[in-house]
């Protein structure tokens, strides 16, 4: 039987993206959705103005939304991806883990707290044990896995196909779309014929988040990794694709074709919805596209590209589908990841 799930924040960009990504699943059942209290009551198609490619899913269009609230998921439902705003996710998240429910969630909220996994399932999934942590020290019979902020799935797949060589440091600049933002994020005036060199907050996750992603879990506690972190992140004219310019000094000497050979062989999982090919290296100077290229492994792989030497160690590009890879996606692997592990 398929595992009867929930989305929190379901009318939203991200929302929608999981609605996509959920309805075909064949582990995962459609069974609650909820919004803010001016959408409970309406069904999905009165109450959420459809901006995702393709039609709203005829068998979710007229489910009846309601508040998120605890009180009013049923109880058997045993899986909830969260794309709440992270003001809001503060506050209901822990009410849900508390009320028994296991959660997937994309906000940012609580992805830095000691005892709550952050996870990239083909980086990290050995974190995820850190619920059996979370739930005894908060007393939870649900629990709360985190994936990472977009800009920061894009390149630790990449930091991690190269670990081996000893990462000592990493600059990474962003050219982020404007999808990142929400459709509402950021105005037309603002962006066309323009480049914005700041997104409130992001440099200083994709700085701690890498370092935890990239950290070591003994079955108690989780150190992070040692590696120096520094990110400038930028709002480009793009709809969808962050493209992100990458310098790495490793310990260990490291080529462009030794550094490539390291991606394209990097492991991807057996899961449901991780791409055949987790990073898919390009020989072109001038590739990864955001255009071209977000959409490999159905919006799930990552691209890299452009791998040569500099002053500042090895320099390359990467690229991924931002709400696809960096966002709903992402949740949805973890959930299938809970579900691997016996968590539901």
């Amino acid at each position: 039987m398929a595992v009867r799930v929930g989305v929190l924040g379901a009318t939203g960009a991200v929302g929608q993206r999981l609605i996509q990504l959920l309805d075909p699943h064949p582990d995962f059942e459609i069974a609650a959705l909820t919004a803010s209290d001016s959408s409970a009551g309406k069904t999905y198609r009165q109450a959420a103005k459809w901006r995702v490619e393709g039609p709203i899913p005829e068998d979710v269009a007229e489910t009846t939304v309601t508040a998120t609230d605890p009180d009013e998921v049923p109880d058997d439902v045993d899986l909830l991806f969260s794309s709440l705003p992270s003001s809001v996710g503060a506050e209901v998240e822990p009410a849900f883990c508390e009320a028994g429910y296991v959660m997937s969630s994309n906000s940012s909220n609580a992805r830095m707290d000691d005892d709550v996994p952050l996870v990239i399932p083909e980086v990290n999934a050995d974190h995820i044990d850190l619920l059996e942590v979370q739930r005894d020290e908060r007393g939870w019979d649900g629990a709360m896995v985190k994936n990472p902020n977009c800009s920061t799935i894009t390149f630790v797949p990449t930091l991690a196909a190269l670990a081996e060589y000893g990462l000592e440091s990493v600059h990474v600049a962003t050219l982020q779309a404007v999808s990142g933002a929400g459709y509402d994020g950021v105005s037309s005036m603002e962006i066309i014929d323009n480049a914005i060199p700041y997104i409130g907050s992001e440099e200083d996750k994709l700085e701690t988040e890498s370092r935890k992603l990239l950290g070591e879990f003994d079955g108690a506690e989780l150190s992070h990794n040692g590696v120096e972190v520094a990110a400038s992140c930028n709002r480009i004219p793009t709809i969808d694709g962050h493209l992100e310019n990458v310098w790495v000094e490793t310990e260990e000497e490291l080529s462009p074709e030794d550094a490539a050979d390291a991606m394209a062989s990097y492991p991807s999982l057996e899961l449901r919805s991780s791409p055949d090919q987790l990073i898919h290296v390009f020989e072109e100077p001038d590739r990864p596209q955001p255009r071209l290229d977000r959409s490999l492994g159905d919006g799930m792989a990552v691209a890299a590209g452009g791998l040569r030497e500099s002053s500042f160690g090895l320099q390359y590009n990467c690229l991924a589908h931002n709400t696809i890879r960096g966002a709903a996606g992402a949740s949805v692997l973890n959930g299938e990841l809970l579900l691997e592990n016996g968590y539901l």
